[in-house]
């Protein structure tokens, strides 16, 4: 399937309700992570932590999927964090793109995972795993996040220890930051574990949740509703149980339109 460089001739190929973006950057982690950054238009508008859908002209039609923005709201630039399928609609062309392409991009974003959705607390935890990173790479760049919370927690779960350099990178450069980095370094804290390599902690998120073993190695009581928020991002069966531990610990569910103790974001790529 011929996929479409949107340039020069070819700009009228965009889909009613998009845009044409240019790559400036590409970084491949593994066989099966990338980013990318790309330019933004001047008048698109997002709060940390939404997702946008953004797609590619395969043949003559335009495949989209949803996206978490990995950026801040305040960056210049588009930044997303992306898994490679072999024969996903989408991610099977997206992975070969090359600075100077093309990628399309919807114009109205959108999501649970803001700061909006959650009433103010002590501690708030993004639970992620794979690419569920994503919306949290952009929310500990937003200074709104420690201005609503004494400390964020975001965990990281993957397979294997190579999936774990972006978000590793990404709040190494943020305690770096010189917009944000002082708060993000007396504030933000990562934990990152794997299920099939040895490291520092081994297994899956919801079983160090269940275990204890997640607040024993932070230093940090188990969860409490009175203190504690959360965001999760990650697969299904993830979020099902993420949800069922977090129930189970007392907190509730929230919404944009209301706020409550912890939010799901259920877009996913594919």
């Amino acid at each position: 399937m011929n996929v479409v460089n949107l340039a020069g001739d070819l700009a009228d190929a965009v889909p009613a309700g998009a845009t044409a973006e240019t790559v400036t950057e590409v970084q491949h982690y593994t066989d099966d992570l990338f980013r990318f950054r790309m330019t933004r238009p001047a008048s698109f508008r997002f709060r940390s932590g939404e997702f946008v859908m953004i797609g590619l002209m395969v043949g003559e039609k335009p495949v989209f999927r949803a996206y978490s923005i990995a950026s801040p709201s305040w960056d210049e630039e588009l930044e997303f964090f992306s898994i490679k399928v072999p024969d996903g609609p989408l991610t099977q062309h997206l992975q070969k793109i090359k600075v100077g392409d093309k990628v399309l991009m919807k114009k109205k974003p959108t999501g649970t995972l803001v700061n909006d959705a959650l009433i103010s607390g002590k501690r708030l935890y993004m639970f992620s795993t794979g690419t569920g990173f994503a919306p949290f790479a952009s929310l500990i760049r937003d200074p709104e996040t420690y201005e609503k919370f004494e400390e964020v927690i975001v965990t990281h779960s993957c397979r294997f220890v190579a999936e774990l350099a972006y978000s590793q990178q990404t709040v190494a450069a943020t305690r770096e930051d010189p917009l944000i980095g002082e708060l993000a370094a007396g504030q933000l804290r990562l934990f990152t574990s794997t299920t099939r390599e040895p490291h520092e902690h081994t297994g899956r998120i919801t079983t160090l949740i269940e275990n204890g073993d997640l607040f024993r190695a932070l230093g940090v009581p188990p969860l409490d509703p009175e203190t504690d928020r959360a965001m999760i991002c990650g697969s299904m069966a993830m979020l099902k149980d993420t949800k069922a531990l977090l129930e189970a610990a007392g907190l509730t569910e929230g919404a944009n339109n209301r706020p409550a103790e912890f939010v799901i974001e259920r877009a996913f790529v594919g």
